[in-house]
């Protein structure tokens, strides 16, 4: 009855699905580990926010739109005057702007944030509004004003230069939230003298500063857009693509927008308008360097390594018929588990790239250190060394890959399991069973 007992608990097919059960097992701490990651990545963004919080928000800029009041008189039945006051916003008819970005890094702590400062400036005209007020419509010029919306007030660093025709804006807060966003409320003397020859020409200049992006929406009915900055991964959002060129860790990009691209009108009355957020379209300095989304991707190769690990300690405990006790292939997966706490947190100290090698490294080193106690042979256990090695510098190259990662990773993971077969099939399972007690292995040539 012992020998019966001491039989099955050395048979291959129980050692198998126990490798399979604690494979599965393995995969808690693994989604813990992945929890972890999330839940730093959360911290990060929280500690970014409060940075970009204390500098600027990402910006948009929207403008300047033409704002006129004007009132409308009637005369009810019982002859008494009605008075309907309302404004005409309109859009320009041409707008060009031209943004040159200065971004940098700032740092709180293990976090890191990019922020940026810009030289803003604008032009373009007006086209004479007399079309688009309703009939009999008494206008107000002396209350007209331009608008400019801006999506956080703080990163105005300077006061804004705004010319119409020849006549300069005073700036202030307007206290308005809708369509436009809020912003600034500029206001010129004599505005009814701006339009010359039918058209009404501003221009004016801005420096601002803000976080992670910039955006702009096309409100001019024909609208150009330049920006340029030195940073060497820019991202571009939005409704429209533009023409850029990225070289020598600056980018150049253009955007020119005609009014049937987007769905802004060219005047609407009071705040009778859809959000324009729609058409918006800009920059985004994207951080290359972004170890927990690396992170999050290796963890998920977890259970593959934990896998192909113990199945190579299983055809190392089948070939050399030195028994592996369930208890030691759970240490060797503990070990794997590990890794990715390690990456994790060297990860946020060093970066991503040596975070790895430091990680994989010890990883390797531990693993091997144990095996060769467990085998007491080099040879073998420099195999199961390369075997590590090479499995992780795999899923380093799947990494960095990005676009074809999916298409690498099945390649590589269908070759490993022609290999696995391969060696499966040079092993005649039924008669190592018959001989386990013996030590009797028996593999084809």
């Amino acid at each position: 009855m012992e020998a019966k007992i001491q039989k099955i608990g050395q048979s291959l097919t129980l050692k198998g699905i126990l490798i399979g059960i604690m494979s599965i097992l393995l995969l808690i701490p693994g989604a813990m580990i992945q929890e972890l990651i999330m839940e730093r990545q959360m911290r990060s963004k929280e500690t970014i926010q409060k940075i970009n919080e204390k500098w600027s928000l990402a910006q948009t800029l929207n403008g300047p739109i033409l704002v006129i009041p004007y009132q409308i008189k009637t005369v009810d039945n019982k002859n008494n005057m009605n008075i309907e006051k309302s404004t005409l916003s309109i859009t320009p008819e041409k707008l060009d702007i031209k943004t040159v970005l200065t971004p940098e890094e700032r740092h709180y702590g293990i976090y890191k944030s990019i922020i940026y400062k810009s030289d803003i400036s604008f032009s373009g005209y007006f086209n004479q509004p007399a079309a688009h007020f309703p009939a009999n419509a008494e206008v107000d010029w002396a209350g007209a004003y331009f608008r400019l919306g801006i999506s956080d007030l703080r990163g105005i660093t300077k006061d804004i230069e705004f010319k119409a025709g020849n006549m300069s804006g005073v700036a202030d807060a307007s206290g308005q939230s809708d369509a436009i966003g809020s912003g600034l409320r500029i206001t010129v003397d004599h505005p009814e003298l701006l339009f010359t020859n039918g058209k009404a020409a501003f221009s004016g200049k801005m420096k601002l500063k803000g976080s992670e992006s910039i955006n702009f929406v096309p409100t001019g009915k024909n609208t150009q857009v330049d920006v340029s900055g030195n940073w060497p991964s820019p991202g571009f959002s939005g409704s429209f693509s533009p023409e850029y060129n990225i070289s020598d860790k600056k980018f150049t990009a253009k955007w020119n927008i005609l009014h049937f691209n987007r769905d802004i009108p060219e005047s609407w009355i009071d705040g009778n308008v859809k959000t324009f957020e729609n058409s918006s379209f800009g920059v985004n300095l994207v951080d290359t360097v972004d170890h927990y989304q690396q992170n999050m991707r290796s963890a998920k190769y977890a259970f593959m390594f934990i896998a192909l690990t113990f199945v190579v300690f299983f055809f190392v405990e089948v070939i050399t018929r030195k028994k592996i006790h369930p208890v030691q292939y759970l240490l060797v997966g503990i070990a794997l588990i590990l890794f990715y706490s390690l990456l994790l947190s060297i990860s946020e100290q060093t970066g991503f790239g040596w975070a790895y090698v430091i990680a994989s490294v010890s990883t390797i080193a531990l693993i091997a250190g144990y095996a060769h106690s467990i085998f007491k042979d080099l040879k073998q256990t420099a195999l199961l060394a390369g075997i590590l090695s090479g499995l992780y510098l795999f899923l380093y190259v799947v990494l960095q890959l990005e676009d074809i990662a999916l298409l690498i990773g099945s390649i590589g993971l269908f070759a490993i399991l022609g290999i696995i077969m391969y060696v499966s099939g040079k092993v005649k399972w039924y008669k190592q069973e018959e001989t386990v007690e013996n030590g009797q292995l028996t593999i084809d040539n």
